[in-house]
């Protein structure tokens, strides 16, 4: 029998799949804008198991967008802010908090071999360049996502695949989000799609989004999934 928490799940998947999320853990590396909105979902999925990850602290420009952003919060830690809230989600997963940024020193011991996918909410190139290289080593698929003002962009990265490569400039750092902006809605739109991209991943549903990237403008309600 199904929890009645998990009811509306059914027929989205299936009954069987619903019992396996309880199995997987799922990286989330950065706990703003995206992975807010992406752990708070995987949460209320129910996988059972998500590390978040992130170094930094809520500051008042993040309240506009970042769902684990409060004014009380402001100077906390993202990280543990994240797992204050699945706690008060769903008491049934298990999350740890990381409270650090990614780097090649610590990277491997906060990707664990025993993880099945690792999800992109980072804002930053060098990072996600330093991800992608350790996910194809440790043939862990990669669930890439990223947001500049109207705009945003999902792509899954799969053991072997090179996307950023095709993505940005060899000598790219920061995107254009500064220029650009970042409101409210723009995260909300890609994470989920994330979350989805993850689900088939986990499921092995068909459909996903490798070797394309799926680009969207909200300002114009522009969808294009461009063949890499």
């Amino acid at each position: 029998m199904l929890a009645e928490r998990y009811q509306r799940n059914l027929g989205t998947i299936t009954l069987e799949e619903n019992r396996r999320l309880k199995d997987f853990r799922v990286c989330v590396i950065g706990c703003g804008g995206l992975g807010g909105y992406v752990i708070e979902e995987l949460a209320r999925l129910g996988i059972g198991h998500i590390i978040a990850v992130d170094g930094d602290a809520f500051q008042p420009s993040n309240l506009n967008r970042q769902l684990f952003s409060t004014e009380a919060l402001i100077g906390k830690s993202k990280a543990s802010a994240a797992c204050e809230r699945v706690h008060q989600i769903n008491s049934e997963v298990e999350i740890q908090a990381r409270d650090c940024f990614l780097t090649e020193e610590n990277i491997e011991s906060i990707i664990t071999d025993d993880c099945h996918a690792v999800v992109d909410a980072l804002d930053n190139i060098s990072a996600r360049r330093l991800l992608e290289s350790y996910c194809g080593k440790k043939c862990l698929p990669l669930i890439h996502g990223a947001i500049a003002g109207w705009h945003g962009q999902v792509g899954v990265i799969m053991p072997g695949d090179k996307l950023f490569d095709q993505l940005y400039p060899k000598d790219a750092e920061k995107g254009v989000e500064q220029e650009t902006g970042n409101p409210s809605f723009t995260p909300a739109v890609i994470a989920s799609m994330e979350v989805a991209e993850t689900l088939k991943v986990l499921l092995a549903k068909p459909g996903i989004l490798r070797n394309k990237l799926l680009t969207i403008d909200l300002l114009e309600q522009e969808y294009d999934i461009i063949e890499l």
